[in-house]
């Protein structure tokens, strides 16, 4: 049977789809966001992730443990030469701190499917059901559609986050398989869309408007970053753009934060992310009434 690769499983979520959830995280992304909240979702191979704040000053086991000598100390300061790490997995399996991780495993379909039952109480009781999301799961398309497979077997609500770059013919294989789309809007204006992503988004607004003509119902959620899309312009083209379509539900405002930059650090990545800054409260309630008095339902946060 199929196996993908995950970085990781979030229980009892609450912000992917209606109801108690549970989040499946695909890993790899064709999208290289500048912003993004999940960095280790972008690569599709497995990464050392390092939390030196859980470091003991006094310990070295994983400098001494490493077959390849990629890691070095100073104090309780790690490095790590990534030419020299085969993420061997045997720095963190010594570290007793959880100061290290690999982040990112293959899984069976079967391993996704028993943990995602282990919440069907809740899904009954709330409505709720399973996202996944990532990364972006279409990029593992024969994962994801046996996925959906087991899940329509099981009657369990399917939720699909996705920010939309991936071919016509992997989201038109799957469209009828899942109850629900989340479906990202970085930025309206394809240079900019460029700069800030390392793509156009031709690919992304053609997808939506697939969804769009197949009826499938649809939540966009658009991050929104000072001085980046939160202009009127922005507002006002976006509004031009998702007017016609039919199945959008909801508009789901999600401010900037910096967990994302964090974790880039960790993952030694922090030269590709950059900070940016949320809108101030007011302008994110002024975006809000610009959408709502246009017909759009509309929420702040995910």
């Amino acid at each position: 049977m199929s196996k993908g690769i995950i970085f990781d499983i979030k229980h009892y979520a609450i912000h992917d789809g209606p109801g108690i959830r549970t989040t499946v995280f695909l890993k790899g992304c064709g999208l290289q966001c500048q912003w993004c909240q999940n960095p280790e979702g972008q690569e599709f191979e497995p990464e050392l992730m390092i939390r030196e704040y859980r470091c003991a000053k006094e310990c070295n086991a994983c400098v001494s443990t490493c077959p390849q000598n990629a890691i070095s100390k100073n104090g309780n300061l790690l490095e790590l030469d990534k030419e020299k790490c085969d993420l061997c997995g045997k720095c963190a399996e010594v570290c007793v701190y959880e100061a290290l991780e690999i982040v990112g495993r293959k899984v069976s379909v079967k391993e996704v499917v028993d943990e995602v039952e282990k919440d069907k109480v809740f899904f009954e009781e709330s409505g709720g059901g399973v996202t996944f999301s990532g990364g972006e799961p279409l990029l593992q398309s024969d994962f994801l559609d046996a996925l959906l497979d087991e899940m329509k077997k099981r009657q369990i609500h399917v939720a699909l986050d996705t920010c939309g770059y991936v071919s016509k013919e992997d989201l038109e294989e799957i469209i009828d398989k899942v109850d629900l789309i989340l479906y990202d809007l970085k930025i309206m204006d394809e240079e900019k869309h460029k700069r800030y992503t390392g793509v156009s988004n031709r690919t992304i607004l053609e997808n939506l408007q697939i969804i769009s003509e197949k009826e499938k119902e649809a939540n966009v959620r658009i991050p929104l970053l000072s001085g980046i899309n939160d202009d009127n312009r922005s507002i006002q083209t976006l509004i031009e753009y998702l007017r016609p379509l039919k199945n959008i539900r909801q508009i789901s405002l999600l401010p900037y934060h910096r967990g994302g930059y964090e974790k880039s650090r960790r993952l030694r990545k922090e030269k590709i992310l950059k900070i940016f800054h949320p809108p101030s409260v007011e302008r994110i309630q002024k975006i809000k009434k610009i959408l709502e008095d246009s017909g759009f339902t509309v929420k702040t946060g995910g």
